[in-house]
C-alpha cells in the first residue's frame, strides 16, 4: 500500500494533543537561540513555527513527505513573517543533510515509519559533531486498546473482505530496540524511555474526527461510501468499554517513546 494521503486541512483541526505534547517537548531543547533546528515530520508547521520563534539568531527547517502538509505550512507561515523558517518536502528514511544541524527534533511522526534504522542513521548524518537529537513518537503499547477494537472489527464478516494481509504500518517500540538502533547510527543516547499519556476527545464526534485524520491505513482500504460506518463502529465498540466522563470527554490511553541522544 502506498503512503496514506493527509488531509492538511482535518490534522491542523484534530492534532490538539499532539500540539500539546510538542510543547513539553520544545521545552526540553533549552535552546540558546542561535543553533539550527531539522523538524522531521513537521506537518502544519504550527510547532516547528513555535521553535523559530525560540531562534532570533537561528533557523529551523521543517521537512514532511505530505506536500499537501508543507504546502499548508509554507501557507500559513510565510517567509515574509518566519525569515528564519522554511518547509521542504522530505522523507525521514532517506534525509539528504550532512553536517547541517545542532539539533535535530521530531514529534508525533516517526511512528509512521516501520524500519527505524534509516531515519536513525540520517540523523546521525545531519548532525554536526556533538549535535543533539530530541525525539517523541508512538511508543510500544501506543494505542492498544482502540487498536484491539480494530482488529476484532476486522475479523467480522462485515469488513474482513477488504483487510485480508492487513498489518498497521506503525512501528511502535520501546528503549531495548533503540538504545541497539543509535548505537549502530553512531548517536549515543542519553535517554529513551517509555511514556504514559492520556488523550482526550470531545465525545463520539471528537473521536471519529480523529480516526477520521490519523486512521487512513484502514479507510483507504474501504469503498469511500464504507468509511463512515467503519469509523462510527470503532467508536461505539470503544465507548462501550471505555465511556465518558462527567465532561462528556472519551480517553484513550497513548504511550509515547521520548529519546534524546547525541552524536559522537
Amino acid at each position: 500500500m502506498s503512503s496514506p494521503r493527509w488531509n492538511a486541512v482535518e490534522y491542523a483541526r484534530n492534532s490538539a494533543a499532539q500540539q500539546g505534547w510538542a510543547l513539553e517537548l520544545i521545552a526540553k531543547l533549552d535552546l540558546r537561540g542561535d543553533e539550527a533546528v531539522l523538524d522531521i515530520g513537521c506537518g502544519d508547521g504550527k510547532v516547528t513555527a513555535e521553535i523559530a520563534r525560540r531562534l532570533p539568531r537561528g533557523t529551523v527547517t521543517g521537512v514532511d513527505s505530505s506536500a499537501d502538509m508543507i504546502r499548508l505550512a509554507q501557507s500559513s507561515f510565510p517567509f515574509a513573517s518566519y525569515p528564519n523558517l522554511s518547509f521542504h518536502p522530505g522523507d525521514a528514511a532517506s534525509l539528504p543533510f550532512d553536517g547541517t544541524f545542532d539539533v535535530v527534533f521530531s514529534n508525533a511522526a516517526l511512528h509512521w515509519v516501520k524500519d527505524h534504522r534509516p531515519v536513525l542513521a540520517g540523523i546521525a548524518r545531519s548532525l554536526r559533531h556533538g549535535g543533539r537529537a530530541l525525539l517523541q513518537m508512538g511508543g510500544r503499547g501506543n494505542g492498544a486498546e482502540i487498536m484491539e477494537v480494530a482488529a476484532r472489527l476486522l475479523e467480522s464478516s462485515t469488513w474482513s473482505r477488504w483487510f485480508v494481509g492487513f498489518q498497521p504500518p506503525w512501528g511502535f517500540y520501546g528503549p531495548e530496540e533503540y538504545s541497539k538502533w543509535c548505537a549502530e547510527a553512531g548517536l549515543e543516547a542519553a535517554r529513551i524511555e517509555l511514556l504514559p499519556r492520556r488523550m482526550l476527545q470531545k465525545g463520539a464526534d471528537g473521536l471519529a474526527s480523529w480516526l477520521r485524520t490519523t486512521w487512513m491505513p484502514y479507510t483507504e482500504r474501504l469503498p469511500e461510501e464504507r468509511r463512515e460506518a467503519f469509523i462510527r463502529e470503532v467508536v461505539d465498540r470503544y465507548m462501550r468499554v471505555h465511556p465518558p466522563d462527567a465532561e462528556g470527554s472519551v480517553a484513550v490511553s497513548m504511550v509515547r517513546l521520548e529519546v534524546e541522544a547525541a552524536r559522537r
